[in-house]
């Protein structure tokens, strides 16, 4: 039987015409975006919240927010693979609008308002069990309208609080810890060039020829003693 055969790369594709079309209502990411476009990032103490600033361009904090978010809530764990979701994963994509920051300057951003990143996240861990979202089923997510469940909102008292915050401060101080010595720890490994990546592929296919002719010539060396074996005994 055939196999199955994925699209021909060269082919034309009818894809969504607009970037929204890739991501429905109620899906998670959604709530990371409205949420962040909520809140006011000078008056919480985030760098760079002035657009007209000296210097050159430079990214939106909250867009750069975003990112942190989605990689908190799922477990992206080093500036590099933040950045790489810019380009490969279609709901950092829709959540970026196509912006791709390299892993320095998402490195930087954290560096710059570490303080300001855990107070976020520990609202956004809140806002999210409040509402029944993302910690479990999604209860609705319609635009910029979140329908909660009332019930559970009121079914706190000061021991669940405190152990809620005591597990949301843990959970934070440990991605970030693991952040940045993810960072480091690529950091310390040389990035090979794509030249470099090239190279290193052509001499691996240029060793795996060398052993190939040699494979052959020891077959043909243990062909020819064996004919002279034969030929001795006849």
């Amino acid at each position: 039987m055939p196999y199955i055969e994925g699209l021909d790369r060269n082919q034309v594709q009818m894809f969504p015409e607009y970037l929204d079309d890739y991501i429905d209502e109620e899906n998670p990411v959604r709530v990371i975006d409205t949420f962040v476009d909520t809140l006011n990032l000078k008056e919480m103490g985030f760098s760079k919240t002035n657009p007209n600033g000296p210097g050159a361009p430079s990214y939106d904090p909250k867009d750069l927010l975003k990112l942190y978010l989605y990689g908190y809530t799922n477990t992206l764990r080093s500036s590099r693979k933040l950045e790489k979701s810019t380009y490969i994963n279609v709901e950092v994509i829709w959540l970026m609008r196509k912006l791709h920051p390299d892993f320095k300057t998402i490195a930087d951003f954290r560096k710059e308002n570490r303080k300001q990143l855990k107070q976020v996240f520990k609202e956004f861990n809140l806002f999210c069990k409040d509402c029944d979202l993302l910690g479990g089923k999604l209860v609705a997510v319609d635009g910029t309208k979140f329908r909660a469940n009332n019930s559970k909102r009121n079914n706190y008292n000061q021991k669940k609080v405190e152990r809620q915050l005591k597990y949301i401060n843990e959970k934070t101080d440990q991605y970030l810890r693991l952040l940045d010595e993810s960072d480091k720890e690529i950091e310390s490994k040389s990035k090979y060039t794509v030249k470099e990546i090239k190279e290193k592929i052509e001499a691996l296919q240029q060793r795996k020829e060398f052993y190939e002719e040699l494979q052959k010539n020891l077959k043909t060396v243990e062909i020819m003693k064996y004919q002279q074996q034969t030929l001795m005994q006849d």
